[in-house]
């Protein structure tokens, strides 16, 4: 138990670490810079300026309050950013812009130094320490108007020049379908694509087909044995009714049978008159008693 306690500790422990350091700014990286702005993305003023693009790699959300982004590695607190200002914290894995227009007095946004298109800008995001250098790029001199110098993939090492410029979204953007160029580079009349969608319609067709006459054989079975089970039930109870008549029947006869022994047991008719003949031992006219009187004469 206590081992699991312990475990359970330095679980949280570690996650809680991840969460403070997902919520540093040693996770912002330069992501993209435009040195030349011609025709491109303007600030909230409508101006055309260079801009510098930082992108958040963790998985927490960064706040960028008093960190600095420099252009001088002499002076690594050049501009440092406003604390106070809910813009200022980037969500993960999403994007933020600085221009490089030298007026910071337009807003939190806008930096006190400008990028020269003549030679190589060096640029740097410090540490709200001052010291701490969190991330640095040298963009080599000589950009092309309007194309910017960035990551290949957001926050990863390659740099190279974007043949699109994307502010505040990833650098690398799909602008076509790869199975589709698969296709017309290896199967340019379309013979392999309508071969493959009547294969696969024929095989959902023949999928279905015994989907259907499995269930169908499946309902044929059920419905046989329920007209059979139906059929033995009917069976039965007709047994049972006859059953019944015959017992109805003989019970009928026996109290019949029994009605008539009892009744030949008066074999002689209530409207006829039988003497029985009694024999005995004596006379009472010759009795002695009726011979001590006298029959009185006249």
């Amino acid at each position: 138990m206590i081992k699991k306690k312990i475990g359970i500790l330095v679980l949280f422990a570690t996650l809680f670490s991840l969460g403070i350091n997902a919520q540093r700014a040693t996770s912002i990286r330069i992501n993209e810079i435009l040195v030349v702005n011609e025709d491109n993305y303007v600030d909230d003023y409508g101006k055309h300026s260079g801009w510098i693009e930082l992108f958040n790699s963790s998985a927490g959300t960064v706040d960028l309050k008093g960190c600095y982004i420099t252009n001088d590695k002499n002076n690594l607190t050049k501009y440092m950013i406003p604390k106070g200002d809910v813009l200022t914290k980037i969500r993960p894995r999403q994007h933020t812009i600085f221009f490089a227009d030298n007026n910071p007095g337009r807003g939190t946004f806008h930096v006190n130094f400008v990028l020269d298109p003549y030679m190589d800008n060096y640029i740097a995001i410090v540490d709200a320490d001052g010291k701490t250098l969190i991330d640095e790029v040298t963009v080599p001199a000589g950009q092309i108007a309007d194309t910017s110098y960035g990551r290949l993939i957001d926050g990863e090492k390659e740099w190279a020049q974007l043949t699109k410029v994307t502010p505040s979204t990833n650098n690398l953007t799909l602008d076509s379908n790869e199975k589709i160029d698969n296709f017309k580079q290896n199967d340019s009349f379309g013979i392999g694509m309508t071969v493959s969608a009547m294969a696969v319609t024929f095989m959902g067709l023949l999928l279905l087909y015994l989907i259907f006459k499995q269930v169908g054989k499946i309902s044929i079975a059920a419905s046989k044995r329920n007209a059979k089970k139906a059929k033995t039930g009917a069976i039965n109870a007709e047994n049972d009714d006859l059953a019944g008549e015959e017992a109805g029947e003989v019970f009928a006869a026996i109290a019949t049978a029994l009605y008539e022994v009892t009744e030949d047991v008066h074999d002689l008719e209530n409207t006829v008159l039988t003497i029985h003949k009694v024999t005995r031992n004596y006379s009472p006219w010759s009795s002695k008693l009726y011979g001590l009187r006298e029959i009185p004469r006249k």
